[in-house]
This record gives structure tokens, sequence and C-alpha cells, in this order.
């Protein structure tokens, strides 16, 4: 991209020099602390995993093995727990684009996963492979991205044996930042890791020790591991890839009503999981994920960028700390269209994390309707707003300049979706590949045809 002629921040590692904000009392963060070890003792988790149930066993968890419901003493927990790290660099394909995760570090990610994409000239559709292009170019070309967290919409016009494979491709061609496969099964891991090891051109012995690679295991809660992301969570642990173990617990549907016991049923997924992963490969990366919030009482909708949703994303960072893990939130609306909605949820969910000591902002830039969405004039949107939090992030200054340089169109009588919708355009215009080796882009290209010969991912 031309910055001359779309001026933007450069691209840069983020330390948050607050403290973070407490919502807890000691003594609360206590209670959900003891209360969550009481879930893991006394109902535990359904396990649908024999691999899993086989390590839980010989760790000494309390494992039946007709229900799959294990149960696990505070004091296991507490002990596998502390072998996850407290800091990790996940390398990228540009080493200049390499991510600190833990301690004060902050990265802000693209969004994942949406399954319909929009913008204000072709309206709301499905996803496809041409928007899946489109967004990636976009999360390399916005220096406000650290890295990305996954398809930022799922093309769907592919067939599902083989459409992780393109989206790999499209990952380490595209971008030279940090990227995330999908750990839904063993097979799609596996694929990632091999292209992340040719993209780089390490051995086996170099992909565990530099790790580039995270994927999110979401809980089906409440108080349920599914096979899939097991297989997915024990693929990526095998190859020391990040795991960010992630509950997915909205208070009044799948959890209870109230934020702390939510915040309780949270934390007993996360640590369950967390210390399942630690029993497996002991001091493998991972991230304690956040994703409490409430749902509208009278639709049953989720709900995002509330009150509740920014004091459980700091609730969240509290209890993570308590453990020494590194944190995951997340950007999230649940707005319809890029309006005032989308902006002021946004921004709540944005403070929630970044003061509630989010080392990762999942969904960093894009999300609408709730996830079912990724905007490409809320992506630019959302770059803006985290253009101003980097900004907040960093040491008062004797001057400044005032006139907002940094943000296209600023000062100008335009509507901001408008403003969003020609910014995105010419980014996209501007938008240069980032170099690759051209034998290491066809060595790429020939593992990914043989697994396409091969069938790509096998049916369940």
């Amino acid at each position: 991209m031309r910055d001359a002629a779309l001026p933007q921040p450069p691209w840069r590692r983020l330390v948050n020099p607050y403290s973070p904000v407490e919502v807890l009392s000691p003594e609360a963060l206590e209670r959900i602390h003891q209360a969550s070890l009481d879930i893991l003792e006394r109902f535990g988790l359904e396990i649908l995993n024999d691999e899993a149930l086989a390590i839980l066993t010989r760790a000494g968890a309390e494992v039946n093995p007709t229900t799959r419901r294990v149960r696990m003493d505070r004091g296991l927990v507490l002990e596998q727990v502390a072998k996850a790290p407290r800091r990790f660099t996940l390398h990228a394909r540009n080493p200049a684009h390499d991510i600190v995760i833990g301690g004060d570090h902050v990265n802000f990610c693209m969004t994942a996963g949406p399954p319909n994409c929009a913008d204000l000239d072709r309206g709301r559709r499905p996803g496809n492979l041409a928007d899946a292009i489109g967004l990636i170019k976009l999360a390399q070309s916005l220096n406000a991205v650290h890295c990305l967290s996954g398809m930022p919409v799922a093309p769907i016009d592919l067939p599902v044996p083989i459409r992780h494979l393109e989206g790999h491709y499209l990952h380490v061609t595209l971008t030279d930042k940090v990227w995330a496969p999908s750990a839904i099964g063993s097979e799609r891991v596996l694929d990632a890791v091999e292209i992340y090891r040719l993209s780089r051109g390490l051995d086996d012995d170099g992909v565990r020790r530099e790790p580039g690679l995270s994927s999110v295991i979401n809980t089906n809660s409440p108080l349920r591991v599914d096979g899939a992301m097991l297989d997915g969570l024990m693929a990526m642990a095998r190859w020391r890839q990040c795991v960010i173990v992630t509950p997915f617990t909205l208070a009044g549907a799948m959890s209870p009503v109230t934020i702390a016991g939510a915040l309780a049923q949270q934390n007993a997924e996360a640590l369950g999981v967390i210390a399942l992963l630690q029993m497996f490969a002991p001091g493998s990366p991972c991230m304690y994920g956040g994703f409490t919030s409430n749902v509208d009482m009278k639709s049953g909708a989720p709900a995002f960028g509330t009150p509740e949703y920014v004091k459980a994303a700091m609730a969240g960072g509290q209890l993570a700390r308590r453990y020494g893990l590194p944190y995951r939130s997340s950007n999230c609306c649940a707005a319809n269209a890029p309006d005032a909605q989308a902006g002021y949820e946004s921004e709540m969910s944005i403070w929630g994390a970044v003061m509630g000591g989010a080392n990762y902002l999942h969904h960093g830039i894009g999300w609408m309707e709730g996830g079912l969405v990724a905007s490409y004039e809320k992506a630019v949107l959302d770059a803006e707003m985290l253009q101003d939090m980097a900004s907040f992030l960093q040491p008062i200054a004797d001057t400044g300049d005032w006139r907002r340089s940094d943000r296209p169109g600023a000062g100008e009588a335009e509507p901001a979706a408008a403003r969003a919708n020609r910014v995105w355009k010419r980014l996209l215009a501007d938008y240069e590949p980032p170099p690759l080796d051209p034998a290491i882009e066809e060595a790429i290209r020939d593992f990914i045809e043989r697994r396409k010969r091969e069938g790509g991912v096998k049916a369940a």
C-alpha cells in the first residue's frame, strides 16, 4: 500500500503501561476461584474423547467411562495449570511481525469464523472465497492488525474437506503475519503445521521450538468438551502450538443468569481443559479465554458490549492473572450495521478487554451481528478505534497533533460508514503481497494439491 496516499500509524508491538481494572474484590475473586474448583470436583466435565479420557485417568482424575464424566481434585487441577508458560512468542513468516503473548503485551486480531460477510455496495451475503481473499488482504494492509485468528469469513463455496487447505494457503501467501488454523479435528491442524513449517523453512524441532500457530478450543458449555475439539487440542499440543481455551458462557442461556455464576462456570471449564492440555504436553503454550456475556432475556439473543460483558471481561483477566495465564478477550458487538450501536458496543468491548489486561484481542476488527457477519466497513471503523487505543497505550508526549492526520478523510463532511467504504476499497487497490520465495510457495502448493488428491479431511 502507498502510505503517502493513505496514512496510518505503523505496525508496532504494544505494551499496556496501566494497571488492570479489578472489578472483583479479593474476597469475590477467591469465592469464584473456590466455586469453580468445587464444580470440577463435584460435577466435573463431560469429555467426549477416548484418548483424553485415558490421559485423565493416568493423571489421577476420577473418570466414569460410561458417562464420560471426569471429576478432578483441585490440587490436581492447580498442579497441572501451573505448568503452562506465562509468556511466549508466536512467530510470523516475517520476523518483524512476531507477537509476544503474556505479561503486559497487547495484540489485536482480525475477526474469524463468520458465515456471512457484508459491505455497503453488495449488502449481506454468504461467505465466499473472493471475500475471504479481500478480508485477508485487508488484515495485511491495516497496521492496527497484529495477527489473523482464523478465516475472516467462511468460504462456503469451497468443499468442506479442502476448505481449510485453501484458507491456509491464503494466510501464508497474502500475509506475513501470525495466523491461526481451525482445530476442529486433528487433520486440519496437521495440515496447518506442515504449511507453517514449509513457509518458514523449519524442521520438526524448529516447529516445536518456535510456535507460530494458535487456535481456539471452545467448550460446549455447560461442562462438555466435544471429541473433535479435543482431537484438535492434542494435535496442537503435540507440535507445541498455542491453544486458546475459551468457554462460551452466556449468562441466562448456557450459564447461570448471574455474571458471578457464569464466571465460576467459565473458570471451571477453562481450568479443566487447560489442566488436560498440560497433562498431555507439559509446558505447552496456551491462553485462558474469556467470553462471558449476557443474553437478551426477551429474545434469547446474545448481547455484547454491555456493562455485564465489560465487567465479565475485566473479571476474566483477574482470574487469568491469578493462575499466571495469558488472557484472550474479544471485540464483540451485536449491531446489524456499521452504525452508532456498532461503535459504542465495540468501544465498550475494547476498553473492557484492554483494561482487563487482555494479551490477545480476538475478533479485533470486522465482527458484526454477534459473529454472524464480517463487515468491510466495520473492519475499518474497528481499526480506527484500535489505532486510538494503541495511541492511548503510548507514553504522554510533550507535543501532539490533534488534526488526526492518521485517519483518512478526517474532517470531511462524510458519514463514518461511507468513509470506511472508501478506505477499504483504497486499501485493497493499494495492496501488495508480502515477498515469498517462489520455491517455498511452490512447495506449499504441491503439498496442498497432494492433500486435495487424497480427499482432504475425512468425513466423520
